[in-house]
Parts: structure tokens; sequence; C-alpha cells
């Protein structure tokens, strides 16, 4: 057998049931191969979980759907249903509210550019939408020069040029005898939209993902990009249903699930990857291990092999983690509630050193998102409303019930009545994040970024080892549902048709 092609019929052993590996599962089955995924939980979904009580139901991971074109390209390519008669995809309009610290508020449309504009001049004066329009254009072309190489095509070899290239075309900046462009994301928003409320407007975007806008590349701009051109998404019954949908499809293409089934060691023979050993011992033989972990995991899978080279991207370190708190609420949810409020915090400063610098903590008074479904699937009756708050935190951090006070206490901002109406809250923690996936400290992978020397890719999804594959969020092109997905897509493709396979077209 060819150590680098997919035989004409392979037994392939996926690592782990998170949606890139169930999207990795689902496009190998149809190309006719014997894939068996082994997942240490109960059930799949990696990051995306759903918690259940008295009625009440909650995503505990992401909670919109960002382009969800990369679904419905998996769900055309895996089976006769579309994406859209396997679960119901509502675009949530408007796209975010938007609470600053004083006391401007706007609501946001969703992909409506001229809207946009509009609502920015309406709350922030005259000027503020034709500056953040301006922006929006050229982060189309920071999107247009990065779209294939960070998210459709497997990393390039020499992807170096990658972290050299800052793909943002910054306006020139005067200072004195000096003109400079804006390197960082912190420096576009202070030179090019010049308004501290749209400073926190762009920069709540690099946080959403867990990144520092200071040191985040001006190529981030991509971010909120996305979210403008290709609109937000809701899943009727919260994106657990996507996590379903995929399940199922693996199901229908025969994809075998081995839950409760921990993987000890990946099987090697002759220098290649052979197979996986599970914990009690037994070994299942196969062509192709696919890993769907974090890199400490997928390390420790593979002892004493060098699975990358000097030369090759390192795995990403530090990320920032979640802390989400899942309110259950008496008392009706209101007609004219957004379905995304950002409740911006006071101090930018404080809440960047605390989250990034040397002392790690919560602020006193976070960044806040409030997410407010419009679901009846969620609720026990009408009478009810499920509510959750999101905030970015350090990855490991020790989360005390005086913390959960501080983001409540912030969230009532939000939620006006919030400590009357409840009738109860659930805390997920780092801590929480870390044992679901099992990456150290709950950390969450960002989507891969160019410029910013490499340290916003992710490694390769082959490895130095034939036969193994990595992929999910850890793995090029990141973290993020439709990073994912996209990672699924490639890794299928590179061991369909090896390493000559460029991406999709």
């Amino acid at each position: 057998m060819a150590a680098d092609k997919v035989p004409g019929m392979a037994r392939i052993a996926v690592i782990g049931a998170g949606m890139g590996a169930m999207a990795t599962a689902a496009r190998l089955a149809v190309a006719g191969h014997r894939v068996v995924v082994y997942e240490r939980a109960a059930t799949y979904g990696g990051a995306v979980r759903r918690f259940e009580r008295d009625g009440f139901a909650f995503d505990t991971g992401p909670g919109l759907l960002p382009l969800p074109a990369v679904y419905r390209d998996l769900f055309v390519k895996t089976g006769k249903q579309p994406l859209e008669e396997c679960v119901e995809l509502v675009q949530v309009d408007p796209s975010s509210r938007h609470l600053f610290a004083d006391g401007t508020q706007m609501s946001l449309p969703n992909a409506s550019r001229a809207g946009v504009v509009a609502a920015l001049d309406e709350a922030l004066g005259a000027g503020a939408g034709e500056r953040w329009g301006d922006f929006l254009v050229r982060a189309r072309e920071a999107w247009d020069r990065t779209r294939r190489p960070l998210l459709e095509e497997p990393l390039w070899p020499n992807w170096s040029v990658l972290a050299d290239r800052e793909p943002y075309p910054s306006v020139p900046h005067k200072k004195l005898l000096r003109t400079r462009r804006a390197t960082t994301l912190a420096e576009v928003a202070a030179w090019e939209l010049r308004d501290p409320r749209l400073t926190a407007l762009l920069e709540n975007h690099a946080l959403a993902y867990g990144l520092d806008p200071r040191t985040a590349p001006a190529g981030a701009a991509v971010l909120p990009y996305m979210e403008h051109a290709f609109g937000t998404w809701y899943v009727r019954g919260g994106i657990g249903e996507l996590a379903r949908a995929m399940y199922e499809r693996c199901l229908a293409r025969r994809v075998e699930f081995r839950f409760d089934a921990s993987v000890a060691r990946i099987a090697e023979k002759n220098g290649r990857a052979a197979g996986v050993e599970l914990d009690d011992g037994t070994v299942e033989d196969a062509d192709f291990v696919v890993a769907g972990v974090a890199p400490g995991v997928l390390d420790g899978l593979v002892p004493g092999t060098a699975l990358r080279g000097a030369d090759e991207v390192p795995p990403q370190r530090g990320a920032s983690s979640r802390l989400t708190v899942l309110l259950a609420l008496r008392g009706g949810r209101p007609e004219e509630a957004a379905h995304r409020t950002v409740v911006h915090t006071p101090d930018r400063e404080d809440e960047l050193s605390r989250l990034f610098g040397e002392r790690p903590g919560l602020p006193a008074a976070p960044t806040v998102t409030v997410s407010r479904p419009d679901d009846p699937a969620l609720v026990p009756d009408a009478e009810h409303e499920a509510a959750t708050l999101t905030v970015t935190v350090p990855s490991g951090l020790p989360v005390s019930e005086s913390a959960v006070e501080r983001v409540l206490g912030v969230a009532e901002r939000a939620l006006p009545g919030l400590r009357d109406r409840l009738l109860w809250h659930e805390v997920r923690t780092p801590a929480d994040i870390a044992e679901a996936t099992g990456v150290d400290g709950g950390a969450v992978p960002a989507p891969a970024l160019a410029a910013a020397d490499g340290r916003l890719l992710h490694p390769s999804n082959s490895t130095r080892v034939p036969g193994l594959f990595a992929v999910g969020g850890w793995a090029h092109p990141g973290g993020g549902l439709p990073h994912s997905g996209m990672s699924g897509a490639l890794v299928a493709g590179l061991i369909v048709e090896g390493p000559e396979f460029r991406g999709s077209q």
C-alpha cells in the first residue's frame, strides 16, 4: 500500500467525536472507506455540548454559526438531504446589540452594510458609519488575500510566507515626521476608526476568540468581516442540533462510533500509523489514523516520536478560555430582546492586562456577551426564559462565586431585574472545558491568522508520522465552527487524494 494515498477501501480510525472529526468521518465514509470513531466521552460533539435541567436547555459551547456554507457543503457532499432539511437555520437580526461604558446603546442589523452604517451614524454620530464601512472594505481585501490559504487549502509547505505577510491594507498614519501603517488590530482601531466605541466594537471581535487586540495582527479584521459578509446564524434548538445532525449523517454513511473508548496510544508499524490501542489493551488496526485532539494529548499518544520538525508550525500555546453562566429565568423573553447583547467593559486596559498580562484574573467589570435565543425548544413554557452569559477568561483560571456575582452584576445592564427573575444558574469554568475536551487549562483555539510571525497559525493536518493526520480546532485552519468543519474537508482530501490535494475548487 502506498504511504501517501488511501487504498481502494481503507480502515480509518478517528480519535474523538468533535465537529472536525465527524466532518472527516462523514466525508471519508461517503468515499467508500470503513471509518470507526473512538470517543472517550459518552457522547459526540466535543466542545459543542448541551446542558438540560428542569425543562431548560443551553449550549455550553458556541451558540451561533458563522459561515454556514462550510456545513452546507458538507451535507451536500455526504448525502441527499441538504443542511436545511436536517436543522433549521435562522438568521439573527439584529446581529448584535451593544451597550457601551458611556451609556451609548446601538443595534446592528445582520449582513447589511448600509444598515450598519446608518445605525452607527445614528448612535455614535455622523461619520462613524463611514469610517466603519471603509474599514470593512479594507477587511474584505484581507479576507480575499487569505481565504484560500487560511481556510480552504492545506497549510502551505512554505507557511513562513503567511507568517511574514500582513494582508490588511492599512491606511498610512502620519505622526510628526513619520508615516506608519497599522500592524495590530488595536492600531487599526486607534488610527482608522478614531472613536472609543468603534474601538470597543472592533476589539470585541478579537476578544470573543480569546485574542489580545494589542498583539493580534491587523489581519484579524477578517473576523468582523466574516460576520458582516456572511451573516450570523442560529440553529433552532441550539448548536447541539448541528452536532446531532452531523452524528446522524455519519451513521447514515455507516460510520461506527465507540463511546467511552479512551485511546491510550497510536499503534505504529514500520514507522507508520497502523491503528489505535485502547485503555483496556485492545488494539484496533487501521490504515490511517485521524486525531481530533489537542496537541498535548496527541503528543502523549505517540510517545518518543517527533510529530513536527523545527521548521514546522508549532502548536499554539497560551490560548484563552471561557466562563459561561447559564441562567434559568422566570418570566417570558421580551419580544424586543436582541438575541445577542455585548455589555462592554468600562476599563478596557484593565481587562486586557488581566486577560493577557502577568497577573491573570477576572476584571471588576468584564465584557459580557448575553445570549437570549427566541426559541421555545429551550424553555419549559412561554413563561420562562433561558439566557447564557459568556466571558473570555485566562485558561486554567479558577472561578469563585464572587467572580460569578460580578458577571451577573454586569449582565443586569442587558437583563434588567435579573436577580429577581433568577430561578437558578449553572456555571461552566475552564476546568469544565478541560474535562470535556482534554485540553490543558480548558483553552479554546482561535482561527488561523496571517502575519504576527506565525503565532496564530496552526500545525498542518499532516504529521511527520505517515498515515497520521490531525483535525479539529487545534490543527489547520484553527478554531471556530466553520474552521473545524473545513479541517475535516482538508484531512479527507489529503487521505483520499494524497499530498497533491490542494483544497476545494
